[in-house]
């Protein structure tokens, strides 16, 4: 039994993500490697103990304990398996931003016998482009959620897990219509596209608001050319789109990029790729679909 612990413990040890593992009574009794490179506690410092007040928004606020939400940043829970951008301070005294996911841990009975939280480091996560809010509050509550997507789906994939794509959409009509029939005109223009693009998923994508005028979608189409059919598809769903305000008919098109995620490439430059295809389609005139390049410009986070 011996034997198989220290495999155990060498295996997490030899993880890229921080692993910390709690028992039911809260205590902290696994405290792997790359945890102690993210926040500066070493294992000695937190094992058969309770958190620390600087790592305690990292474990309170993923539910590891009361199931509450008691940490100090209070903020959404997230369910098992899901991550959330959690902001906690290094040993040293600085905060930093990991992205964390819940692992309820039971017995052969079912029953609850401990957590596990795995985080890494949100280097990239403030630098990902973004399109513009406003002040659409949201607006920014699904890019948030979005961001929390690919932040796990690319985490998975730089582990070996799926790839997926990127398609950058905006509605080329948006800026005209707000300004000529108002933000009620164009908010109801924007929720028939989504509705529109929305018939088109596949099992597995998900699509919301990435801006004022602009919507991302997630998808695992397994190559850049599928992912660009893809596209086309769904460009067609949003031209069929009938949009009346006040009697007047508009006439919708989409100007879409599209990015697959690369290896070595970082979700950064994945998302960087998709913009600027996007606004390649949009200054040629709107209504058109671009395939990102291969390549990128910077390595992983």
């Amino acid at each position: 039994m011996s034997d198989r612990a220290e495999l155990l413990e060498a295996t997490l040890d030899s993880l890229p993500e921080g692993i910390a593992l709690l028992g039911e009574d809260c205590r902290v009794v696994f405290w792997n490697q790359a945890a102690q490179a993210i926040t500066g506690f070493a294992p000695l410092a937190l094992v058969g103990r309770s958190a620390p007040d600087d790592l305690s928004p990292l474990l309170d606020r993923c539910n590891a304990c009361t199931g509450s939400g008691s940490g100090s940043e209070g903020g959404p829970i997230p369910e098992p398996g899901r991550g959330i951008l959690v902001h906690a301070h290094h040993k040293l005294g600085h905060e930093i931003s990991v992205m964390a996911r819940l692992l309820i841990l039971r017995d052969g009975l079912g029953m609850r016998i401990g957590t596990a939280i795995v985080f890494h480091p949100a280097e990239c996560l403030d630098a990902l482009p973004l399109g513009e809010t406003g002040e659409d509050d949201n607006v920014a509550a699904s890019q948030a959620d979005l961001t929390d997507r690919l932040e796990s789906l690319y985490q998975d994939f730089s582990h070996g897990g799926l790839p997926f794509g990127v398609l950058w959409i905006t509605v080329d009509q948006a800026h005209e219509l707000r300004g000529t029939h108002g933000i009620g005109a164009c908010e109801a223009m924007l929720t028939k596209v989504e509705r529109a693009l929305a018939q088109g998923l596949r099992p597995g994508e998900y699509l919301g608001r990435w801006g004022e005028d602009e919507f991302l979608l997630i998808s695992h189409e397994r190559t850049p050319a599928m992912l660009s059919q893809h596209a086309q598809a769904l460009a067609g769903l949003a031209r069929t789109s009938d949009f009346r305000w006040w009697g007047d008919r508009v006439s919708l098109t989409v100007s879409v990029g599209a990015a697959q995620v690369e290896n070595g490439g970082s979700l950064v430059d994945l998302l960087e790729r998709a913009k600027a295809a996007m606004l390649s389609s949009f200054h040629a005139g709107g209504n058109q679909i671009s395939r990102a390049p291969e390549g990128h410009s910077c390595s992983p986070s």
